[in-house]
């Protein structure tokens, strides 16, 4: 007797699961370094709540021009580079900067995040 609700019901909740996969799926990732000019490399750093970032050590080229780009997986941080003047939080996440001098620079965590923020570190390596 009642077959044509469960047919209805059915038929409704199809046609939200088809919209909601058409809709509502994330776009295709976008290669960011592809958009650099020419001569500039592109280093992104990704920070996350377990008070770690993404890599131990980061690796660049003398000479280079590099736009450093903090990405905030979970949680809030920023970055800071006292030796080369470099200093990510809030609302400037990103930057350009040129590295003439070789060696091993550390990269902390700058925004105090939370219980691990003191052993959030990374070292910059320029080779």
């Amino acid at each position: 007797m009642y077959k044509w609700i469960m047919f209805v019901i059915f038929s409704a909740a199809s046609a939200l699961g088809i919209y909601i996969m058409a809709n509502e799926l994330p776009g295709k990732p976008v290669d960011e370094a592809a958009s650099l000019p020419p001569g500039v490399t592109l280093l992104k750093i990704e920070a996350s709540a377990d008070f770690v970032f993404d890599q131990t050590e980061y690796k660049v080229k003398k000479g280079d021009t590099v736009k450093l780009k903090l990405v905030n997986k979970s949680g809030v941080h920023g970055i800071a580079i006292p030796d080369l003047g470099v200093d990510l939080q809030g609302d400037k996440m990103e930057t350009e900067i040129t590295l003439d001098q070789a060696g091993t620079f550390e990269i902390h965590c700058s925004v105090m995040c939370g219980t691990g923020h003191a052993d959030m570190k990374s070292v910059l390596i320029v080779e």
